[in-house]
């Protein structure tokens, strides 16, 4: 079987064509890593490996399940994996991105609504859970889910059961959820923005993807995948990597993952002539950890680079009267949760580590 799933920014339905292939014929409810070829997934590494094997474990159980990981590591590949070797995968694979959906109107996009429901609802529509019926529904920026939508996705997870917005019919679906956050939910959960019921209900199998950085022994295959993808894609013949390049490339944390080192390895196809791919190694040189170049910055980025300087001005303390938090006008367990779901924790430590003295300043004070 080959199939691989890819859906639109908006949400909408995937369409397939080839990512995955699974050789051979895979036992009724069991799936083996070692019998994938991944077409849309690069990595031998450790970290990869342990990924894969939860992946093909999980895949045919039907299971919820709930990946973590930071922007661009791949949530939504790996949900797409977890369709295509389920027993699913003939279904539907629907896309939603919570973050992307203005508040008021997530509801309707869920569970859909009747004529009249509300100003502008001039037919009847159906929602993403009906949508869905029958193969599998990725809820993409989870975290970000209003607290009131959160005990209706409650219900439906547990009964299967919903009704439109402006119905009192109720309806029935099918429907396996995937759900993913690039924030740490059992944090969200502990600062009372997310409903721990429904952490819990998601949370059925975690998955957890690891940042770049952790895994730079999968970079110079996953640069490879690109600079080949993309010289076809442009018509040109890049054949070789320069060492310089691939150890530049290597050596760079890549806070924005994968995602980033794809947009930067598709930017340096452009720019190379001849044979080689020859990027703009300046911009890996001169960036720092958290800081991206400019056009390619996010909302994401400025906020990491504003906490970042912060935590410089407050000697990197979060607590206390001139803590970090207490500038920035947050609580302290808040800016906590934001420096584990943004990377800046780790960073934190790093620093903290190379004093004389080893007090985790960044989380005990205050």
């Amino acid at each position: 079987m080959i199939l691989e799933t890819a859906s639109s920014n908006d949400g909408a339905v995937s369409q397939t064509h080839p990512v995955w292939m699974v050789q051979g014929r895979r036992p009724a409810g069991t799936a083996r890593a070692d019998n994938l070829e991944p077409r849309g997934i690069v990595g031998s590494s450790p970290a990869m490996k342990a990924v894969l094997e939860q992946t093909a474990i999980v895949a045919p159980t039907g299971s919820t399940v709930l990946i973590q990981g930071e922007t661009g590591t791949g949530k939504e590949v790996f949900a797409q994996a977890i369709h295509a070797l389920s027993r699913r995968s003939s279904g539907p694979l629907v896309t939603l991105n919570c973050a992307a959906i203005p508040a008021g109107l997530l509801e309707s996009e869920l569970f859909g609504h009747e004529r009249g429901a509300f100003t502008g609802a001039v037919s009847q529509r159906i929602g993403r859970f009906e949508m869905a019926n029958g193969g599998t529904l990725f809820l993409d920026e989870i975290g970000d889910m209003a607290l009131d939508l959160q005990a209706k996705l409650l219900r439906v997870l547990q009964e299967q059961a919903f009704e439109r917005l402006g119905s009192t019919r109720t309806s029935r679906v099918n429907v396996r959820v995937i759900a993913a956050t690039n924030r740490d939910l059992a944090a969200v959960v502990e600062s009372k923005e997310f409903r721990a019921d429904l952490f819990y209900r998601l949370s059925v199998f975690p998955i957890s993807l690891p940042p770049l950085r952790d895994r730079r022994e999968d970079i110079p295959a996953l640069t490879r995948h690109f600079v080949a993808l993309y010289s076809e894609r442009m018509g040109k013949l890049l054949e070789d990597i320069p060492s310089e390049t691939m150890d530049a490339m290597a050596a760079f944390d890549w806070p924005g993952n994968v995602r980033q080192l794809r947009n930067f390895v598709e930017h340096g196809v452009i720019i190379s002539n001849g044979s080689e791919f020859r990027p703009a190694l300046d911009q890996l040189r001169t960036a720092t950890r958290g800081a991206l170049p400019k056009a390619n910055r996010t909302l994401e980025d400025a906020t990491r680079d504003h906490i970042v300087d912060t935590l410089k001005e407050s000697n990197w303390v979060v607590g206390g009267r001139n803590g970090a938090a207490a500038r920035l006008g947050i609580a302290r367990t808040t800016l906590l949760s934001k420096m584990r779901r943004l990377g800046i924790e780790s960073m934190a430590g790093d620093i903290l580590s190379k004093r004389p003295s080893s007090r985790p300043a960044y989380a005990s004070a205050g």
